[in-house]
């Protein structure tokens, strides 16, 4: 049902020079919405869109526990199952490219369905692979899926939260991909590989199958002209007896403002009112990368081996670890705010890389030969934490929040692609490194995540508590105050 207009409204327009940030804040004031509970719907639609986390989870986390099945199964040599395992990458690079004009012109919803057909594809044909071609091609069809999920599930639940639960809701996200892989990692410690893979297909299914009975994006709807349904799915998500005039009209005014402008392609986002928020989003998902994350994740056995412990008790370590870790940066995310938990996060992994470090650097000299391998589980524990209390969902948050309507499509497929090209240089270079100088590996990445302590205290803004309307119009005045 339509909402009528009954009183006049300030256009948040971030082309009119006329709209100061001050203005624009003073305006979103007025409009603060409030919930004393969390609509049922917001949790089902939002838990509907987690799946696709989960999928994603899952995915990067088959390749560790499975590794000695299929090699063993299909005589696979190492640099053939190093394929196997970075070939995810390329196809995600694939569907990053492919996720902002699919979700852009389709809608979220069928891009997440879409992403879910490329996903069980891909993981029946890993299932009955007899060759490694065939693991290849499943493989990079996974990869294709959530590449394109890594994209569309934060912006979809970053759409549909009201400001003052945004950040949590959208941290979910990074708690699924960690409760996914977690979960993977513990089923295929005990199930054979074709059976985890068939596994694989079922959260795909659920997904799959509930997309129907979840609306859309309000703002989606808003930008192809559907204010009708618009005003409903929003009605919809935050409650039947919600007054939701005030949110509704500042989406309408918005995207009314931004539609005067054309669709940026990925060259157009170099112009100069997208620039600080190219800056922010790109710098955040390199640092993210290069901070050594799939690295460690992806060879994590191998490290522990490597430094003499039981690789099962680095493992559960681990599992032990990154779920509550997760769970403390959802609970913190609109109580402390983004900026402090990124610099906390990013602190701690520095310290992270850098106890590990130490660790390879005694052992290279043949001292402490009882405590190295115990200074470097606690390296790794204290890095993995502090990545999924920040670092790791933090990021996405963001890219969700930062970018017009108009342009959120080139944008964020941009930004996704970034990610994976990045995450796919540290997992293919990670074993070099680590040939070169394990001690040395660290301490780069160490180095690396000092840096990003610097990057988020001078430029990173801080985001709670604000609507997207007024983050964008803030961030692309920076060009129209100049």
């Amino acid at each position: 049902m339509g909402i009528k207009n009954t009183e006049p409204t300030i256009p948040l327009s971030v082309s009119n020079p006329l709209i100061s940030t001050t203005n624009i804040e003073s305006h979103a004031t007025t409009n603060h919405y409030t919930t004393s509970s969390v609509p049922p719907s917001l949790i089902l639609t939002t838990l509907v869109a987690v799946f696709g986390s989960y999928v994603f989870g899952s995915s990067v986390g088959y390749s560790s526990p499975s590794q000695s099945g299929i090699m063993n199964d299909l005589n696979l040599t190492v640099p053939q199952y190093s394929i196997f395992g970075s070939i995810l990458t390329i196809g995600a690079m694939i569907g990053a490219i492919a996720s902002g004009k699919i979700a852009d012109y389709a809608g979220r919803r069928v891009a997440m369905g879409f992403s879910q057909l490329f996903c069980i594809l891909g993981w029946i044909t890993i299932a009955f692979s007899e060759v490694a071609w065939w693991l290849y091609i499943g493989r990079l069809l996974v990869g294709c899926g959530i590449g394109l999920l890594s994209y569309v599930v934060p912006i979809y639940v970053a759409e549909i939260t009201p400001k003052n639960l945004r950040g949590a809701f959208t941290a979910v996200h990074q708690l699924m991909i960690s409760f996914g892989m977690s979960l993977t990692y513990l089923i295929g410690a005990y199930l054979d590989w074709r059976v985890v893979a068939l596994i694989g297909t079922i959260p795909c299914l659920l997904q799959l199958l509930s997309l129907p009975f979840i609306p859309d994006s309000p703002r989606w709807l808003a930008k192809v002209g559907n204010m009708k349904d618009s005003d409903s799915a929003l009605q919809r998500l935050r409650g039947r007896n919600t007054d939701v005039y005030q949110e509704a009209a500042e989406i309408k005014e918005y995207t009314e403002a931004l539609q005067r402008q054309k669709e940026a392609s990925i060259i157009g986002l170099f112009q100069p009112q997208y620039l600080k928020a190219l800056t922010v989003g790109v710098g955040l998902m390199i640092l993210q990368q290069f901070g050594g994350i799939n690295g460690i994740v992806f060879y994590a056995n191998s490290i522990f081996i490597a430094a003499g412990l039981s690789k099962s008790i680095g493992t559960i370590a681990l599992v032990a670890v990154k779920i509550p870790m997760t769970t403390l940066g959802v609970l913190l995310m609109d109580r402390s705010g983004r900026r402090p938990l990124l610099l906390v996060s990013a602190g701690g992994t520095c310290l992270g890389c850098f106890l590990t470090a130490i660790s390879f650097f005694l052992q290279d000299l043949h001292k402490w030969n009882e405590a190295s391998p115990v200074l470097a589980l606690v390296g790794v524990l204290v890095y993995v934490g502090s990545f999924s209390l920040g670092i790791g969902p933090i990021p996405w948050v963001i890219m969700s929040e930062i970018f017009p309507i108009n342009v959120k499509g080139s944008a964020g497929s941009f930004v996704t692609l970034v990610n994976w090209l990045c995450s796919w240089i540290v997992s293919y270079a990670f074993n070099f490194l680590m040939s070169w100088s394990s001690s040395g590996t660290f301490i780069l990445f160490s180095s690396i995540c000092g840096f990003t302590v610097l990057f988020v205290a001078k430029l990173v803004p801080e985001t709670k508590g604000r609507t997207l309307e007024e983050i964008q119009a803030s961030l692309n005045s920076y060009s129209t105050k100049r």
